[in-house]
């Protein structure tokens, strides 16, 4: 199994240490306290419920492209197609 980091924007600031996510409709709290200057709408990258990396809306746009099309290959379909 691999464990990845997943990009997601803070959706609400709960104090210094904690703030609020959602992915995949599911809302859950992550930690922040390992990261500098953390606000509501930043994207964040998320490993085993810490927020690890700060990261701006065009990298992480691109991230969550990447991999839904992993996501659709795996499941046989083709990300490419219209």
């Amino acid at each position: 199994h691999m464990c990845l980091a997943v990009p997601v924007m803070i959706k609400e600031k709960i104090s210094d240490s904690v703030g609020t996510i959602e992915y995949g409709g599911v809302i859950k709290e992550v930690n922040i306290q390992l990261l500098d200057d953390v606000n509501v709408g930043d994207y964040v990258l998320v490993h085993a419920g810490f927020a690890i990396e700060k990261l701006n809306s065009e990298e992480a746009e691109e991230t969550l492209v990447l991999m839904r099309q992993m996501a659709m290959l795996s499941e046989g379909e083709n990300p490419f197609e219209a």
